[in-house]
């Protein structure tokens, strides 16, 4: 991945320097299709700008989204991208779709450390297990709601890390935010 950044703030390095947004794609509908090809279901698509303009609240200024491959993250992407004051460079990323939290993070390792903050938009089990696994500490009360919640469509999480995105494992973020839409 090669990105050029645009956004300002702290200084690469410094405490919490960086973002990983970890969203959830919105509600999908079970049609007779492959898992892979199923779409957003009404709900999803009423859902899906809702977290948008929530993430434009964040203040965060993406520099790069990384997207699975599936239709309903590609869906989700496509209704919450609008709602933002800046679109980010996107890559849809295939290998987001089923990855297991050690995939993840590898992938993750992989972002230039010209890139500030990332949004991820992907699946359960993986964005939770993500998400928990990142958040070694927190804001009061944000990590017994998350895992009380079990992170539903739609949800996200904002994880605060510093240095270089190659050294992001197990416990290195803090939790600064978690929203779901039907809180």
């Amino acid at each position: 991945m090669s990105v050029a950044t645009s956004s300002g703030g702290t200084s690469p390095g410094s405490p919490e320097s960086r973002r990983i947004v970890l969203l959830r794609h919105a509600k999908a509908d079970w049609p007779q299709v492959s898992d892979h090809d199923r779409p957003l279901a009404e709900r999803g698509r009423k859902d899906a700008p809702v977290a948008g303009r929530r993430l434009a609240d964040t203040g965060i200024i993406f520099d790069l989204a990384l997207c699975s491959t599936a239709a309903r993250t590609r869906e989700t992407w496509k209704l919450a991208v609008h709602e933002l004051p800046d679109r980010p460079r996107t890559v849809y990323e295939e290998r987001m779709y089923e990855a297991s939290l050690g995939e993840l993070i590898a992938l993750v390792n992989e972002i230039p450390d010209e890139v500030n903050n990332v949004l991820l938009i992907g699946h359960n089990p993986g964005m939770h297990a993500l998400a928990d696994a990142l958040s070694g500490d927190a804001e009061d009360g944000l990590l017994p709601r998350m895992s009380r919640s079990g992170f539903p469509t739609s949800a996200f999480a904002v994880i605060g890390l510093g240095g270089s995105w190659k050294s992001v494992e197990h416990g290195v973020g803090r939790l600064l935010d978690y929203w779901t839409p039907h809180d």
